[in-house]
């Protein structure tokens, strides 16, 4: 074959990892040519490392040297420079994903056994691209550069019989193993040395940029109804989504809002996809992953806090907060929601390409506002109106969009007087956008009254939450509802 492995590792690989990143481009770049050549000549020597990494969600360097984890410090410290050693591990962190995939492609199968053969195939490309001293680095972790074997499967009695033959081979061994125990030294003096990225989950953040976040509901049945994602790695957004389209067996998945502003890791990140089968099958429950916090809301707390006690052990480096834990906190500043959910949707609104318009980003979008109504009055905001006009403009250019408002309340008062009353205010948001000049067939407007309450209508905060506006999209070509509120996509 005339292809060059390392030269389309470099080309396809490098791409995905590095894109949207800002800082260290050059340095990370240059880290991951040193990595590519290693990682495949680990592979080759240890092909059951292969299917331990692929059966991971979320692979890590630390995987790849766990034989010897003093063996991470002291390549990063080669490949880092003077790039913090953190943002360096992060971006080497993602790319051991995308590299088994492009391999499984160009191998045609992910059999271990047949990544091995490719590499094999390919080795003087694959060797002639390692760093000069990889060799002793390899070495450490019993992986040898002859191809097909390792280092410590080579017969001693063949060193023997080279050294009675060419006596003048001795000297490069031992100078060999001079080097290798320097070496040695040099990781345990490193040994010492706190990690930015501690092998215990806790990622290297930067202190301008938010945390990424995973807003996830479940329904009355306990499936998925809900889900927003928001992260500034693209890459790890697709492996997440199809573990959400898998666990809960939802064909759509999650909104995502994906942004260098975002980090690019979760804190103890590779618990997820176990923390969301817990999840699954909880009926009305609602969690979100920020930061070091894990808030946990379901309708009966008896639900939170058995979910809670299965989660934490899983969560090691987070606060794990269940319903009775929020509610002893400060009371919800509704103002400042409004405010703070306002501005979310004219930013998210903002950040729609007008030639591109899709009616699950424009209901995603209006679901992030708040819409407050007055004490039994269908009357829209002001603040709300600045919000509806932009959507109403992005409307207007997509003819193919269909958006349900249903209109909900809390359960104070007469029933039938709130349905009448949700109607109204769903009218309400309908007819505001015509008179924008959408077209009235791609509206219509559905009073739910408090049928589908989200939150406990016993406490103020609840009936808050109780009272809003909510928006569906309905696709005219395959009649599938889907519904988003400020947490993201449903589908019905």
């Amino acid at each position: 074959m005339n292809i060059n492995l390392i030269a389309l590792l470099k080309q396809k690989v490098s791409a995905i990892v590095l894109e949207g990143e800002t800082e260290y481009l050059s340095e990370k770049s240059q880290a991951l040519s040193s990595f590519f050549p290693i990682l495949l000549a680990i592979f080759k020597s240890k092909p059951e490392l292969i299917g331990n990494l692929q059966s991971q969600l979320n692979p890590r360097l630390s995987d790849v040297f766990s034989t010897n984890p003093g063996l991470k410090e002291e390549f990063l410290e080669q490949v880092s420079g003077t790039v913090p050693t953190g943002a360096i591990e992060s971006t080497l962190n993602h790319s051991i994903a995308p590299t088994l995939n492009f391999l499984e492609t160009e191998a045609g199968s992910s059999e271990p056994s047949a990544i091995v053969h490719l590499i094999e195939t390919h080795w003087p490309a694959v060797s002639s691209a390692l760093p000069h001293w990889a060799p002793v680095l390899l070495s450490a972790l019993g992986v040898g550069l002859a191809s097909g074997h390792s280092l410590h499967q080579a017969p001693e009695t063949h060193v023997v019989v080279e050294e009675k033959k060419k006596p003048s081979f001795l000297l490069p061994l031992i100078g060999f193993i001079i080097l290798a125990a320097l070496l040695a030294l040099m990781f345990r003096a490193c040994s010492d040395k706190k990690e930015t990225e501690s092998a215990s989950g806790v990622p290297a953040q930067t202190a301008t940029s938010e945390p990424a976040k995973l807003q996830l509901s479940t329904g009355s049945t306990g499936d998925l109804t809900t889900c927003q994602l928001y992260s500034g790695n693209a890459s790890y957004i697709d492996i997440l989504q199809k573990e959400i389209k898998q666990i809960f067996n939802h064909n759509i998945g999650c909104g995502v809002e994906s942004n260098p502003s975002y980090h690019t890791e979760f804190i103890d990140q590779n618990a997820i996809p176990s923390v969301l089968k817990l999840v699954k099958g909880v009926p009305n429950a609602s969690i979100i992953w920020m930061g070091d916090q894990l808030s946990i809301q379901t309708a009966n707390p008896t639900d939170a806090e058995q979910l809670a006690t299965k989660i934490k052990p899983l969560v090691k480096n987070m606060t794990v907060m269940t319903q009775a834990t929020t509610a002893a906190s400060t009371p919800i500043d509704n103002n400042m929601a409004i405010s703070e959910g306002n501005t979310n949707a004219e930013k998210a609104l903002a950040a729609i390409n007008p030639e591109q318009v899709r009616a699950l980003d424009i209901a995603t979008a209006l679901n992030l506002q708040i819409i407050n109504f007055d004490t039994a009055s269908a009357n829209i905001p002001d603040a709300n109106k600045s919000i509806l006009d932009q959507a109403a403009a992005l409307i207007k250019r997509a003819s193919q969009v269909h958006l349900t408002v249903k209109g909900h309340t809390d359960a104070v008062g007469d029933a039938a007087a709130n349905k009448a009353l949700s109607q109204k205010r769903a009218q309400a948001v309908v007819d505001y956008l015509v008179q924008q000049g959408v077209d009235p067939a791609q509206l219509q407007a559905v009073g739910y009254g408090s049928e589908q309450p989200v939150a406990d209508n016993a406490t103020p905060e609840g009936q808050f939450k109780n009272r809003r506006i909510e928006f569906e999209v309905l696709n005219t070509e395959t009649g599938t509802v889907r519904e988003v509120d400020e947490e993201g996509v449903k589908q019905q």
